[in-house]
């Protein structure tokens, strides 16, 4: 009977290579964690500090330095770090060196509301409470405060958020009443009538086209109200 050498060569170098596999990963779960690392990502870091996350860590797993990598189950650290109001995302990992990383994603304040219940809107139109850390200088929300009624504000936050000249001079919006909103402007006397969230885009064009003439006219200051609220016209009252 031949012998199939090369059969068993072959068996041979997977047993070996599933020795080595098995002895390695046994090694590494054995290993302990050396240190813990935090690290914010993108640029709305104000909210939440790295020693709040590190206490909220040791509350919920106690100091993690030292403990058994196969001890740690890192969904539930993320999870556990996604339930502060003040984070968006989490993802936690170990690197080779036993390094647990928690990289943090902070959320993101577009409006501050000032009504019976105080918190501020994020970009994706949740509530988030004031942070104890930092007060975010974004539009202040006020009047008949309804949950249609912020809906509508996330767009007009949204719109303004993505335009340079309005996100800069905007710096209030009052609802007067469901499909009925008011801009407040930084430098300027006036009000602008916006009305309801319909046609944004040719709405806010009109106005800015106004703006840049009667800026450059000189007479910016003789308005009191602006309203964008008739279709594709601006009417100002004068003070």
């Amino acid at each position: 009977m031949r012998v199939n050498w090369n059969l068993i060569k072959m068996v041979a170098l997977v047993l070996v290579i599933m020795g080595l596999y098995a002895f390695s990963n046994n090694r590494n779960r054995s290993k302990n964690v050396t240190t813990t690392q935090i690290e914010f990502l993108g640029d709305q870091n104000l909210y939440i500090t790295e020693g709040a996350v590190n206490k909220l860590l040791i509350q919920n797993y106690g100091r993690l330095e030292n403990v058994p990598k196969e001890k740690l189950v890192l969904n539930t650290i993320e999870k556990a770090l996604e339930a502060n109001e003040m984070v968006k995302s989490a993802q936690v990992y170990l690197t080779v060196d036993g390094k647990l990383t928690s990289k943090i994603v902070q959320r993101k304040p577009i409006g501050r509301i000032e009504g019976n219940s105080k918190f501020y809107l994020d970009d994706e139109g949740k509530r988030m409470p004031f942070s104890s850390n930092y007060s975010a200088r974004v539009p202040i929300i006020t009047g008949d405060i309804t949950g249609r009624s912020l809906e509508d504000v996330y767009k007009i936050l949204e719109f303004i958020n993505e335009d340079d000249f309005l996100r800069k001079n905007i710096i209030g919006i009052h609802i007067k009443a469901e499909d009925d909103y008011q801009l407040k402007f930084r430098l300027n006397q006036f009000v602008v009538n916006l009305g309801g969230i319909e046609n944004l885009e040719a709405k806010f064009s009109n106005f800015k086209a106004f703006y840049a003439k009667a800026n450059k006219d000189k007479t910016l200051e003789d308005f009191a109200v602006v309203s964008l609220e008739f279709n594709n016209q601006v009417v100002c009252t004068k003070i």
